[in-house]
């Protein structure tokens, strides 16, 4: 499987909360970095289980994988009934059909105001 539809499975899985599926697409020593947290994410079972535990409610809606070569990138929505709306850049390193490490940027929606002195030069979303 080509590493974008890979990423896009990855997805796919993670929405379904097939678990052992989502693992079946990691390598067993994959690290994940998540630097605005400031956390790594060492082998398959951490990162799988960190997901699994997360707080129900939330669903997963992919906005778009870009990909060069073993490199994807994904933009996914994540919208949560009671944490309220999260967006993740992520970016993905697959070789041999699994996904080798990533680095992911989660943001909550609002928790970076726009500053006033910008309001003349911008518009809002």
């Amino acid at each position: 499987m080509e590493p974008s539809k890979i990423v896009h499975e990855l997805w796919d899985r993670m929405q379904a909360r097939d678990w052992v599926g989502v693992g079946e697409l990691l390598a067993d020593d994959v690290v994940i970095e998540w630097p605005v947290s400031g956390e790594r994410i060492v082998g398959r079972g951490d990162y799988v289980s960190i997901n699994a535990e997360y707080p129900e409610g939330w669903s997963i809606r992919l906005l778009r994988i870009v990909a060069a070569g073993e490199e994807v990138v994904s933009e996914v929505e994540v919208p949560h009934e009671t944490m309220g709306v999260h967006r993740v850049a992520s970016f993905w390193t697959v070789r041999s059909g699994q996904i080798v490490a990533a680095r992911e940027y989660w943001s909550e929606l609002g928790s970076d105001p726009a500053p006033e002195w910008r309001a003349d030069f911008v518009e809002r979303l």
